[in-house]
């Protein structure tokens, strides 16, 4: 194979929400590129069976299943990849909670809670566990995936609306800390209408044919990898990229 088959070999990548969605098709792409993926999701069977596709397509990777809104899960991952591994090139932030949506005066504190965890605090150990591995590796990037309802209010999604505009602020703010001090860069991406379980969850009486799969905004977040980019990168994945 040569460089340009597997822009990524010899890297190690690391994919939250990996069993499903874009997670999914992220991960099989990195590792079909050439790099090794660390798969981390809740559901053990799920992350198995996007391992047993990335090997049976010649592809490496290592699964870990784990629930990140548990307290020091995050840590934990950390230290056993920083066990295995010298340095981290990749982390995509692709693992999200859509909590019920729901008028503001009447989001349950329960799933809004659960969605601060997942969406933010486990955002913030993750930059926290992973910062001295990507600061290792040649060029490290981390790459969070967000919405639109994020920079842009929407009625009843103000409990996911406001757990991703945290989210942003954090990858933001990250960025403008490392950019003169590592080569390491963040990119905060917008998929965009994708066919996901979380987006017929929202829209129920969508036709998923009618917007584009998970493998097009995988494609697109591999390319950007492989390409690089100087400082903090915003992008938005529309239909037909």
């Amino acid at each position: 194979m040569t460089q340009t088959d597997k822009p990524l070999a010899g890297q190690t990548a690391l994919v939250t929400g990996a069993s499903r969605g874009i997670g999914a098709a992220t991960a099989k792409a990195l590792a079909a590129a050439g790099a090794h993926v660390i798969l981390v999701a809740r559901k053990v069977k799920a992350l198995e069976e996007v391992e047993d596709a990335i090997h049976a397509a010649g592809g490496s990777s290592t699964i870990a299943p784990l629930d990140l809104a548990e307290p020091d899960a995050v840590a934990r991952l950390a230290a056993a990849v920083a066990g295995r591994w010298q340095a981290l090139d990749i982390l995509v932030l692709a693992a999200a909670y859509l909590p019920e949506l729901t008028p503001t005066a009447q989001i349950d504190p329960k799933q809004f809670n659960q969605a601060l965890l997942t969406n933010v605090v486990a955002t913030q150990a993750l930059i926290a566990g992973f910062d001295p591995l990507l600061r290792r590796a040649a060029a490290g990037k981390l790459i969070g995936l967000t919405s639109s309802v994020a920079a842009a209010p929407r009625a009843y999604w103000g409990a996911y609306g406001a757990t991703k505009a945290a989210f942003e602020n954090l990858l933001a703010t990250y960025a403008a800390e490392v950019e003169r001090l590592a080569p390491l860069r963040v990119a905060i991406i917008d998929p965009g209408a994708t066919r996901t379980q979380m987006r017929a969850r929202a829209y129920p009486g969508e036709d998923p044919a009618s917007v584009k799969p998970p493998e097009v905004v995988a494609d697109r977040l591999v390319a950007l990898i492989a390409a690089g980019f100087d400082g903090l990168h915003r992008e938005r994945i529309e239909q037909g990229a």
